[in-house]
């Protein structure tokens, strides 16, 4: 056999020059952002955290969130938001984070008077 050619693979004799060795690089999946996805289901009144996933963008996650989230045809509504964009109170601060809370009295309902002819409070 010439030089640039191969037989590797059991296919017979392959032209090799100017091939790549290597893929090009792109974009791999484990680099891809995270997504947290909230469904509304079909009696539900708000979205509800169920999972995450990572995608290329928000198009792409939408449709992984349906593909992966939606196979009983349970949800009416999907909401995929980047992870990195969420910001959260920690559950180790709880107390010091909640505590100006406890001293307004005011904000709890026991200081109004509900009207009898309001449905649903």
């Amino acid at each position: 056999m010439t030089a640039g050619w191969t037989a590797e693979g059991g296919h017979g004799a392959v032209p090799t020059d100017g091939v790549p060795v290597e893929p090009a690089p792109g974009p791999v999946r484990a680099d891809w952002p995270l997504w947290e996805v909230f469904l509304r289901g079909r009696r539900g009144l708000n979205h509800v955290h169920v999972g995450s996933l990572h995608a290329a963008d928000a198009e792409l996650a939408l449709h992984h969130a349906r593909d992966l989230y939606t196979r009983r045809n349970e949800a009416v509504s999907i909401w995929v938001v980047p992870a990195a964009a969420i910001t959260a109170s920690s559950p180790d601060e709880r107390d010091p984070f909640f505590a100006p809370s406890g001293d307004k009295a005011y904000r709890h309902p026991t200081f109004y008077r509900l009207p009898e002819d309001v449905p649903h409070l």
